[in-house]
Formats: structure tokens, C-alpha cells, sequence
């Protein structure tokens, strides 16, 4: 009976779900169920798995408008029609075009018009759609349109009048407009309603052909999709021209590279090898090992630097074809965590890219292969972006949405209007908001991606499926992730930096991995968690970790990159696991058959595989239905039936071992807490091999290790912390200079000079200009010279003054300023011209222009965001009496005071819904100092905002790590701004002679510069 019928992938249009849509069909009794949501496919497939698993058949189109206007709507007869509608749906969305009101000819598609576009020609595949509000003017309007032409077109978007008052709530938002201003032509109409066969048939009783017309062309309509089916992949089928060829490749390349990673390869070696090969093929995933290595063959022809990660590197045929850097047998990492016969799901390689690299690699990958696309996602209604949104088209008052937003009120306190505002926005809670791009995921399908969806075109430039990873595994695509992060570009250009500032030490080989991990500095770095700017081990929580696991290997870090994690905590076994780690004695604590599991890790739930281990072997489950147990706690699955079940078996096989109800509970509650966290022991060998090649270089060539940090944005912590550490280890770290910065920070020797892009404000076609002059034609002489040679303007030149850029030509800042506004202050910009002759510029006596202490500071703090002294150096007092870190063993559970820079705090909630915080600081001998805030009233013994605190409270200790449990903090006051001290006004009082005689009054030129703010520099 329908042709139109809409889900919430309607965006900001649809109520309904896919499966409360499948649903309603049921209800009715109907054999079918249709979906055709406005310009949209993304439900497409998810719908058509539902329905078959409800067994009924599935029916899918598409609602083609421009806005609200319904122009037709394409029904896809089969597959092929299905791909056409999305070949002609995802043209106009990568053009950011309207739809033409005729549609094109298809072969495989119904297309139905509305009865007010009935004044054309119809071909065969074509029909007009009444609606039972229409069938008074078809039986009053002399229409010739053919009576087996005409079919229902009762579109079916609600269920009753409060889901269209929830549409008319999500079309003012779309239009973001205030609810009493939304125009009719803009939303639905209060009839399109889900009506039953019994009421459709009684309003179509006086025409039951257009029924009948209807349900004949339903009739003709099949479309079939396989999901979830192991033999079903449909990936590059083949790397070369057949699965043959595909598999003499592999094996060829990983002989050839036998010798590179194992150079006195073995029999456990060759067995592994040879068993990995056999599966592979099996299960049909040659060509995609294929494809990854085809990218990083790229990636190492241009020098790229990446890390493959995930359980893929638990394969041996992985480490062979360098996807991953992590010996699989070393680790003792099973292959069948990746890749096993039961297992449902695909492989999963995670490639990272340095963040300047992976646009490339994206490129490449799409010029390489015929049928790629990125992988898509939604982003959907969060509950206080709701109530932020209704509150808005309810007009609101800012102050009355924050409080709903917070939630901090009592419901039966607010009014009517405040009472629907949280209705309604718990009823679009999770409904579909926009489209977005998956992080790093690209299909790579064995035919055009159309066949599968539609696609539109993000800002990247990339095509983008209109569906997300979950159902792209279903239907058998599985994705290439292709990551980037900034660890990978620190380690990159640490590289190129030695190679100009040591390049008598640039021999390096950072993927000599195994010289690394033995390296007793690297290792000594680790125990004493001097790590600041390492790859994953910088954090704080990490910094402790290791202190109290005392990490000086390799396996340690393996480990410790897992424990860390929030699953491993939530489920309270981080505790237990260093306990475990430490004291042999507390080891008999684990439950017997945990223990035999998980010898490893003493009985302790520490990597993704232990999820499996604790359901196969605890629980007695097959592999694939822990799999299936492992993959639903990560979040993907959790709703579906599959998960459920393997749930349900997981407590009945328990029961039939005996093992006693608590028992049970509390496995589970650890697994279920720990799952969705957790790194399977493969990533985290994979992590813990880009953290010691980062450890390497810090330990070796720390000052150019910090400066690639700083360069590459930082991390963890600010620029400014980076710099200090950069000091920690003999660095000179100056202002930019204008001959000699470049755009980023640039080492000469042991000194850093700040690069000219980190100037706030300063201009990017600027900094160009002064490098490739400075470079064709030498140093800049004096600031006259540069303004002879360089279009800049008075503001611009300000920034530069003020930034300390000038400070070799030995002036003070104030004397530059000056002459600035003398050369600058009538003009744009100045005119560099070319000349035989160069007229010496004249100089001017100026008064003697007194320079404050500390100024330079406060220019740094306003245009680099930091001073480049010693934040204690800004104090307006001297230091209160404290002690530093090296001092708190000798004051274990003693009220002491520390006085600290503050680095970084990190913010938490209790049990009790309560936040409490956690404190770094660094005291004046750049040590750190770890501090734990409870929660008190109002948190007024917090850390708010930057600056030097003096805090108070009891010395703590656990595993060797101190910390102080705090009652008091205090911000300590630095010295007023110098720049806006009276002193500095006085300065305009004389004005240069030369100066007072261009054509106005001292008065006015000191007025002038006052509004300039030149009396504040």
C-alpha cells in the first residue's frame, strides 16, 4: 500500500527508527515494508537485514526533493535499480546541485510523481501518486493520465499528533528558527500518517484500482543482500588478475623479507609462517593484506614514516610484509585473535600516518583503486544538545536553557514550557543529526561503491558513504584505516632536525628495533618516567604507572599502555595488577582457573584477548561466540540479538560449572567494565614500539626531540611545558628573530629560536615574504633595511617589535616602536623599490626611553601565549616557606606546603557523582609535583587557571609514588604589567624633534600614538 514512507535518516524530518518502521509494516499484517527517506540511503541496508531477519520482504527508494518540495520519488526494482538511484542521488550531492523536476530514464526504477506534477508525458516505468486528500480532484479534474498510472501516495512519516509535533520541533531546527515562525511549506502535513489497510482501503474504496495498482508494482520489486556471511566479501576481490597470482605474491614477499626481519629465521618461524598463509587464504583475505602493503610501499617510496597497529600485529605475515613492526613470536601473540576460523568479522589493520602525510596516502589510495570511498558516520541528538536546540526554537532565554542544559533542577518545580522542552528532547535524543566521516576508514569494494549507497562529498573532497562501519561489515566491505597522528610526524622530523643540527650522529636506523628495546638509557628513561613528550607514556597517569610498576622493559611497557586504560580501572583491577606485579605473595589472591588463563598477567583482565581467554575457557563458549561477546562490549553491538545470546550462555554455562553466583557476577562485571576499553595486546606492542623509538630519540637527542614536539603542535602538555623540558636538557630558547626564524621554531646548536608562525597574529604570506627575501638577498640590516626591502605594514611591524624579532640591531623595543610610526604610520604598507642608489636613512635623537623589568615578559605572554623567563621570576613576593619534590619522602604523611608552576589537571567524578581533581606542577627546580584534590565544598581548594600556586597538604605514598593528598591552595599574585605602569606613560611627555616638526602639534602626534597604543608598549 505505501510507496513513501520516511525513518528518522530523514534528517531532521523522520520520527521513527528502521526497525520501529519494520515494525509498524508487522503490525499491519502487511507481507512488505518500504523505506524511502528524503535524499538519503543510509538506513538502506540496516532495513533490509531487519526485515530480513523479521522475514518479511524489504522494499527501498528514495524521496527526491529540493527542501521541502517532493519532486518524485524512485523505488528500486532490484539491485541494479538500487544503484541507480544512488548513481543519481550522490551526482547531485557531490555538486551541490538542485534535483531536475523530471527524472532521469531509468532502467530497474519505479519512479512516482506527485499528482501536481501530472501535466507530462509518463513513461513506462513512471506513475502519479493521489493522495486520499487528492481523489475529490481527480474525480472533479479531467485528467487523461491512464488509470493503471495511478498509484497511492499516502506519504507515512507519523504515528500520531505528538510525532508531528516532533517533526515540526526538528524542522525549526533545521532551519533554525524559532517554532512560531516555521512556515507550512517547510514541514510536513498533520495527515501523514501510518494508516492501517482497513483505513486506506476505505478511502480509496470509491477508486480500489489505485490500490491495486499500488500493490502490483510493490509486487514487482526484489531486492537481496547477503549480511554477515563469511563466504561473502566484497573487497578488491584481487590484488593482480586472480586469487592465484594474489597468493604467489604474498608468499613471495614474505621470503624475501625473511632475512630483513628474522636473520636466523627457525622452525617455530617457518610453521607460524606457513599456518598464517593457509588461513588467509581460507578466508579470503589476500587481497586486502595485499592492498595494505601496496599503500605502505608507497609510504616508504616517499619516505613516509607510519606504525601499523591493532591485532594485526599478531600476525607473522603482517610483520613480514612490513604492514607491522611488531614481532609477533616475541610476543608470543597469537595469530587467532586476528584472524580465526570462527570469527565472523573482518581483519582490521590501523595504519598511522604522520598528520602532514595521510592526505597524500588518501590520494594515492584513491588514483590506485577504481571503487573507494570514505567511510561515513552520524553524528546524533546528545540529550543537552537537545535541550540546548528545542529551548532555542521554544525562544527561551540563554540563562533558562544553561539551567535545563546543567540539570541541576527539580521537574516538578518548572513550568509547562520547561517540562516540554526535556519531553521533547528526550524523544530525539540519539535520532540521527548529521552526517560526518569516519576517523581514518576507506572502502576499497570489488565494485562501485553505488551498488551499496549513496555518497555525498565533505569538505575533504572525498566521496563518503551515507552509511558507518557497522553496516559496511555486514554487507561484507571491510575498511582500511588510515590514521594520522602527531607522535609519528615528532619522530619524522626529529629525524630531519639531527640531520642538520648533528649531522655527524644522523646514521639513524629508529626501526632497529630490537637494539632499541635493550638500550639501557631508553629503559632508564622509563623507570624514572622521564618521559615528557613520548608517545603515550608522557601523562601524568601514565608517569605514575610506571613509577609504581617500575616499567624498565619492554614487555613492562606492553603491559602498562593496556593496564592504563579506563577499562582496566573502572573494573578495579589496576590496583590488583600492580599488586600482583609487585608482590608474588598477592599473585594466590586470583581465582585458580583465572590465573591458569591469564599467567601472563597474574589472573588480572589486561588485554582485549583476555575477554575471549575468560569466555572460552572460564565460561565455555566456542570462539566465535566470544568474539561475538568481546565485539558487542566494545559498544557496537551491545543491542543486537547475537550478543544477548552469547550473554545468556556465558551465565548458563557458569551455572552448570558450578562456579556460584558471585563468582559469576563479579567475572563478568570485570569483563563487562574492562572490555569496552581495552587494547588488544597486539596494539599495545604495536604503541609501546612508536614509544620507545620516541624514547630513543629523547634520550639521545632530547633538545631536537623537543623541538619536532614543538613543532608538530605539542601533545599531552603545552608548547610552553615542552620548552621547559627542552631547557631541562641545555637548551637557549629565544624570542623569533627575523633572520634567524623560520616559520616554525628552529635549532642552531643547543639554541631554539621560536618560530615567526608562533606569533599570535602575524600574518602567514608575511613570513614567507621575510624567509625567501632574507634567503635571495641576505640578512636584514636594521628594521629600516627590512621595511627597504619588504611590503610590511604598521601593525604587522608592531607585532614583530614587540615579538623581540628586531633584538640585533641592539635598540630597545620603545626606540623601534617609535620609528615605526615614523616610517609606517600614513601609509598601508610600505613600498620596497628596487634602486642603484640606497638613501641612508636619517637618524633621530630620541629621549632616553627607560625600559621596565619584566616587559618583555608580558609582550611574550600576549603574543606567544608564554613567557620565555622563569615564571618565578614574575612573583610579586618572594617564595613562602615549602619544600621541593625531592624533599616529600622525608615528609611521608606530614603536612607540608609546595610551591608549583601548574602544568595540567585533569578533572574526575566519584562513585558518589562527586569531581575531585588531579594536580601537575612543576617547583623551581623543574621536578613535578603530583597532587589529588577531593572533593569539598564548592571545590574551592581546586586549581583554576594558569599560574603559580602555593599548595598545602598530607604526603602520600603508594608503590613508591608521592603525591599530596591537598587542604589548602593558594595562586600566588604576580608583579602588575609593567607596560601599562605610570612610568611608561611619561615616556611620551618629549617627542623626537624631527618627529614634531611633520605638519602637526606634539599634542597631537602624542594623542595619535596613545590611540595607536604605542603608550602601552
Amino acid at each position: 500500500m505505501y510507496i513513501n514512507a520516511h525513518s528518522y535518516y530523514s534528517l531532521r524530518y523522520g520520527i521513527v527508527s528502521p526497525e520501529e518502521l519494520i515494525d509498524i509494516y508487522l503490525d499491519f499484517g502487511l507481507n512488505y515494508c518500504l523505506l524511502t527517506d528524503i535524499n538519503n540511503t543510509s538506513a538502506c541496508l540496516d532495513f533490509i537485514r531487519m526485515a530480513q531477519l523479521k522475514k518479511t520482504k524489504p522494499i527501498v527508494g528514495i524521496d527526491f526533493r529540493n527542501g521541502n518540495e517532493q519532486l518524485y520519488i524512485g523505488i528500486a526494482k532490484n539491485n541494479i535499480g538500487f544503484q541507480e538511484l544512488n548513481d543519481h542521488l550522490s551526482e547531485h550531492l557531490h555538486n551541490k546541485i538542485d534535483f531536475e523536476h523530471r527524472a532521469p530514464s531509468f532502467q530497474h526504477v519505479y519512479v512516482i510523481y506527485p499528482f501536481s506534477r501530472s501535466n507530462q508525458k509518463l513513461r513506462k516505468n513512471e506513475y502519479i501518486g493521489i493522495k486520499p486528500i487528492e481523489l475529490i480532484r481527480l474525480r472533479l479534474s479531467k485528467s487523461s493520465i491512464p488509470k493503471h498510472k495511478l498509484v497511492c501516495l499516502q506519504r507515512a512519516s507519523f504515528r500520531n499528533k505528538t510525532d508531528f509535533n516532533t517533526h515540526r520541533l526538528l524542522r525549526a531546527i533545521d532551519k533554525n528558527l524559532l517554532l512560531s515562525t516555521l512556515e507550512t511549506k517547510d514541514q510536513g502535513e498533520a495527515q501523514d500518517l501510518f494508516l492501517s489497510p482497513d483505513e486506506l482501503e476505505n478511502l480509496y474504496a470509491a477508486q480500489p484500482y489505485i490500490l491495486e495498482n499500488t500493490s502490483a508494482l510493490l509486487s514487482n520489486c526484489t531486492i537481496d543482500f547477503r549480511f554477515n556471511d563469511v563466504a561473502q566479501n566484497h573487497n578488491q576481490r584481487c590484488y593482480t588478475n586472480s586469487k592465484e597470482e594474489d597468493f604467489a605474491l604474498m608468499k613471495k614477499i614474505c621470503n624475501n623479507n625473511l632475512t630483513y626481519r628474522y636473520p636466523k629465521a627457525g622452525k617455530p618461524v617457518f610453521e607460524r609462517m606457513k599456518k598464517e598463509l593457509e588461513i588467509i587464504k581460507e578466508k579470503n583475505f589476500v587481497s586486502y593484506f595485499l592492498i595494505n602493503w601496496d599503500i605502505l610501499e608507497y609510504a616508504r617510496s616517499k619516505d613516509y614514516y607510519y606504525i601499523g597497529r591493532g591485532s594485526g600485529a599478531n600476525s607473522i605475515v603482517a610483520y613480514l610484509m612490513r604492514i607491522t613492526d611488531v614481532d609477533p613470536i616475541d610476543l608470543d601473540l597469537y595469530f587467532e585473535r586476528f584472524i580465526n576460523l570462527y570469527r565472523q568479522n573482518p581483519p582490521d589493520f590501523d595504519i598511522d600516518f604522520s598528520w602532514t602525510d595521510r592526505d597524500d596516502i588518501t590520494h594515492y589510495i584513491f588514483k590506485k583503486f577504481p571503487h573507494v570511498a570514505l567511510l561515513g558516520t552520524y553524528v546524533t541528538f546528545k540529550f543537552r544538545a537537545a535541550v540546548r536546540e528545542i529551548g532555542k526554537v521554544f525562544g527561551l532565554p540563554k540563562d533558562n536553557i544553561d539551567l535545563l542544559a546543567s540539570g541541576h533542577f527539580h521537574y516538578e518545580s518548572l513550568d509547562q514550557m520547561n517540562q516540554l522542552v526535556l519531553r521533547y528532547s528526550k524523544r530525539i535524543q540519539g535520532f540521527p543529526n548529521h552526517l560526518s566521516i569516519h576517523a581514518g576508514g576507506i572502502l576499497i569494494a570489488d565494485r562501485p561503491i553505488h551498488y551499496f549507497c549513496s555518497t555525498h562529498m565533505p569538505p575533504k573532497g572525498f566521496p563518503t558513504t551515507q552509511f558507518d562501519m557497522v553496516i559496511a561489515e555486514d554487507v561484507g566491505l571491510y575498511k582500511f584505516d588510515i590514521l594520522s597522528q602527531r607522535g609519528l610526524g615528532k619522530i619524522k622530523d626529529s629525524l630531519e632536525i639531527i640531520r642538520y643540527n648533528q649531522p655527524d650522529k644522523a646514521d639513524i636506523d629508529i626501526h632497529d628495533f630490537h637494539s632499541i628495546k635493550s638500550n639501557p638509557d631508553v629503559n632508564n628513561l622509563l623507570r624514572t618516567a622521564r618521559a615528557i613528550g613520548c608517545f603515550y607514556v608522557e601523562s601524568p597517569a601514565m608517569r605514575m604507572l610506571m613509577k609504581k610498576m617500575r616499567v624498565d622493559n619492554y614487555l613492562g611497557l606492553v603491559a602498562a599502555s593496556s593496564v592504563i586504560r579506563p577499562g582496566v580501572a573502572k573494573s578495579g583491577m589496576m590496583r590488583t595488577y600492580v599488586e600482583r606485579y609487585r608482590n608474588p605473595e598477592k599473585r594466590k589472591d586470583a581465582h585458580p582457573i583465572m590465573m591458569e588463563i591469564m599467567p601472563e598477567t597474574y589472573g588480572v583482565m589486561v588485554y582485549q584477548e583476555d575477554v575471549i581467554k575468560v569466555a572460552h575457557y572460564f565460561a565455555g563458549l566456542d570462539l566465535g561466540e566470544a568474539d561475538v561477546l568481546r565485539r558487542g562490549m566494545s559498544g557496537k553491538y551491545r543491542s543486537r540479538e547475537e550478543f544477548q545470546k552469547a550473554k545468556d550462555k556465558f551465565f548458563s554455562n557458569c551455572k552448570n560449572k558450578d562456579y556460584g553466583d558471585e563468582v559469576t557476577a563479579e567475572i563478568w562485571r570485570q569483563t563487562e567494565s574492562f572490555a569496552g576499553y581495552a587494547f588488544a595486546k597486539g596494539h599495545s606492542a604495536s604503541y609501546a614500539v612508536e614509544s620507545y623509538q620516541s624514547l630513543y630519540l629523547k634520550a639521545y637527542f632530547p633538545i631536537e626531540y623537543m623541538l619536532a614536539t614543538v613543532n608538530n603542535g605539542g601533545g599531552f602538555y603545552s608548547r610552553e611545558h615542552y620548552l621547559h623540558e627542552a631547557r631541562m636538557h641545555g637548551a637557549i630558547v629565544k624570542a623569533p628573530c627575523v633572520n634567524e626564524s623560520v616559520g616554525k621554531a628552529y635549532l642552531k646548536g643547543k639554541t631554539i629560536f621560536l618560530g615567526l608562525g608562533m606569533i599570535n597574529g602575524l600574518e602567514s604570506k608575511l613570513i614567507i615574504s621575510l624567509i625567501l627575501e632574507r634567503r635571495e638577498n641576505g640578512a636584514f640590516q636594521s628594521f629600516d633595511d627590512l621595511t627597504e626591502r619588504i611590503a610590511i605594514s604598521l601593525d604587522q611591524s608592531i607585532l614583530l617589535i614587540k615579538a623581540g624579532a628586531f633584538r640585533f640591531t641592539k635598540k630597545g623595543k620603545k626606540e623601534l616602536l617609535w620609528r615605526a610610526y615614523f616610517i609606517l604610520g600614513h601609509q598601508k604598507k610600505s613600498k620596497p623599490q628596487s634602486s642603484l642608489f640606497t638613501e641612508a636613512p636619517k637618524n633621530y635623537t630620541l629621549p632616553n626611553l627607560n625600559i621596565e623589568k619584566h616587559e618583555d615578559a608580558f609582550h611574550e605572554y600576549e603574543l606567544l601565549g608564554f613567557p620565555l623567563c622563569n615564571p618565578f621570576e614574575l612573583l610579586e613576593q618572594e617564595l613562602p616557606p615549602h619544600i621541593t619534590a625531592n624533599q616529600l619522602p622525608d615528609f611521608l604523611e606530614k603536612k607540608v606546603s609546595v610551591v608549583g608552576y601548574l602544568v595540567h589537571t585533569k578533572s574526575t567524578t566519584t562513585s558518589k557523582s562527586k569531581k575531585m581533581q588531579f594536580g601537575t606542577l612543576i617547583d623551581k627546580t623543574g621536578e613535578y609535583l603530583d597532587t589529588v584534590h577531593f572533593p569539598n565544598f564548592k571545590n574551592k581548594h581546586f586549581l583554576k587557571g594558569r599560574g603559580i600556586y602555593k599548595v598545602t597538604g598530607i604526603v602520600k605514598e603508594e608503590f613508591e609514588h608521592y603525591s599530596i593528598e591537598v587542604t589548602n591552595t593558594e595562586r600566588l599574585a604576580i608583579i602588575p604589567d609593567p607596560r601599562y605602569a605610570e612610568s611608561a606613560h611619561k615616556q611620551l611627555s618629549s617627542a623626537p624633534t624631527e618627529i614634531k616638526s611633520k605638519g602637526s602639534s606634539r599634542a597631537d602626534f602624542i594623542k595619535r600614538k596613545k590611540n595607536k597604543g604605542l603608550a602601552n608598549s
